[in-house]
């Protein structure tokens, strides 16, 4: 904006006051210098300034006035048009730095938008991964209670399994037929044979002889070919004994030798029946049976009692 002009008087005016030059910012307008510089601080191109000199010699005093105001407007004009123009440029400059610093802050907010976006996509995949990691250890746990649940299952089936085993092996052993040993003699035996013989013993063992022929009878019949059988016979005769039945004891006893003559307890079998012929007082014929005896099994215990019982004997 161009300057208001100020009017002082020159010095070289009469008191009446003669023509007044013009000011511009408080300078004469004679010094010159100041319009020059002016022109030259407001950026005028045209460097060729009028000196006070050739103002002063060019023009008479009456004169100056129009021709420096006619300088004035030309460099009013200069100045005012370069003025326009550097405030163009700043306006422009600025409009242009505003619309970087638009479009930096538009960058920057796309920018963040985008990180937003990320980092929420990020958020939400973290969720669904920790979602997704409580699902699997649920399955986990899930899986170890019936992978617990099934180790205890296999447990209890084999446990039943190894009782079921068991009894069949029982049941088994039940059936199948055993080794036994009796009066040095080896046999096979069943396990309810070897049972009922045991029975029969214990029976004949209490002292019951009525009991004990009955069960040895019973097991006669029921394993008639038993390696317990002449064991069997023998003990049942020893039965008939103690009831006092004596002739049946002595069949039971000539059954016996008459089986198995080379029997351990033969010797005493036939020991046994002269017991009884002197229990039913017939003496010669226990005195044969033990002559027999003597005869028979000569260096048997047995053969040594029926010596001295021959002796007794009348």
């Amino acid at each position: 904006m161009i300057p208001p002009l100020r009017l002082r008087r020159s010095p070289h005016g009469g008191a009446a006051g003669g023509p007044a030059e013009p000011v511009r910012g408080g300078c004469l307008l004679e010094a010159g210098s100041c319009v020059a510089g002016r022109a030259k601080r407001g950026g005028a191109t045209d460097t060729r300034a009028v000196s006070p000199g050739r103002l002063r010699q060019s023009a008479p005093v009456g004169t100056r006035w129009p021709r420096a105001a006619a300088w004035l407007l030309v460099l009013a004009a200069g100045t005012a048009q370069a003025g326009l123009f550097d405030d163009e440029e700043a306006r422009k400059a600025i409009l242009d730095a505003r619309s970087r610093i638009d479009q930096s802050e538009q960058a920057a907010r796309t920018r963040e938008a985008a990180l937003t976006e990320q980092i929420n996509q990020l958020r939400k995949s973290l969720l669904d991964l920790n979602a997704a990691i409580e699902q699997m250890r649920a399955d986990v746990a899930r899986q170890r209670g019936l992978d617990e649940q099934l180790q205890r299952d296999v447990a209890e089936l084999q446990r039943k399994q190894k009782d079921v085993q068991q009894g069949i092996d029982e049941r088994l052993r039940r059936m199948e037929p055993q080794k036994v040993q009796l009066d040095g003699k080896e046999f096979l035996a069943e396990p309810e044979e070897t049972r009922l013989y045991g029975e029969a013993v214990g029976v004949l063992r209490q002292g019951d002889f009525a009991g004990a022929v009955g069960a040895f009878t019973a097991f006669q019949r029921r394993y008639p070919n038993s390696g317990y059988a002449t064991a069997a016979l023998y003990w049942q005769a020893n039965a008939q004994y103690g009831k006092r039945d004596y002739k049946e004891a002595i069949g039971s006893f000539r059954t016996l030798v008459g089986l198995a003559p080379e029997h351990p307890r033969a010797a005493e079998a036939l020991l046994s029946i002269a017991n009884c012929q002197v229990e039913l007082k017939d003496p010669k014929a226990a005195r044969r049976t033990l002559d027999e005896l003597v005869k028979a099994y000569p260096k048997s215990e047995a053969a040594q009692a029926a010596r001295e019982r021959i002796a007794s004997i009348k």
